[in-house]
């Protein structure tokens, strides 16, 4: 995981109303799963107690990875591209210098990166990603590398809109 993680207020809230759900109903039922295959005698043949205890193994890994992000994630408040500045929930159009090819797409928090908008036709790409990262903070006409595994990629920022 990336040391720097970018939510929107509505991303970090949904993280931690996740966080929360987890530690309360989502530690409940697994204790309750547990339980009931306990009680159905012989541990070590018991796939059912197994099995709940693998869940409950990755329930308690999802509540570490979740109480981590809320801890160093950073929050943006501002409405993106209010100032002509790339920020998160920003629409960006680049060109690639080389290929001369336009891409447009949205820079989304970490938490949001794997959603898909169904009304949207453009790409998700995460701020924390290479991109994501090289685009943000930067203003219309700026140019920014990025490294990919193909080597580095030179790109123009051509439009920011939301």
């Amino acid at each position: 995981m990336s040391d720097e993680i970018i939510l929107t207020r509505a991303g970090y809230e949904k993280l931690k109303q996740e966080l929360e759900h987890l530690k309360t109903v989502g530690r409940a039922q697994s204790a309750e799963r547990i339980r009931r295959a306990r009680a159905q005698g012989d541990l070590s043949e018991n796939f059912e107690y197994h099995e709940a205890k693998r869940a409950q193994a990755m329930l308690e890994g999802r509540i570490r990875e979740l109480q981590r992000i809320l801890e160093i994630a950073q929050v943006v408040d501002h409405l993106p591209g209010e100032d002509g500045v790339i920020t998160v929930g920003s629409v960006v159009t680049v060109k690639d210098l080389e290929h001369n090819e336009e891409w447009t797409f949205r820079v989304v928090d970490t938490a949001s990166a794997a959603v898909l908008v169904p009304e949207e036709e453009i790409d998700h790409v995460s701020a924390a990603s290479p991109i994501g990262q090289a685009v943000v903070g930067k203003q219309v006409g700026d140019i920014v590398q990025v490294e990919t595994p193909e080597g580095t990629v030179d790109y123009e920022i051509l439009s920011i809109h939301t």
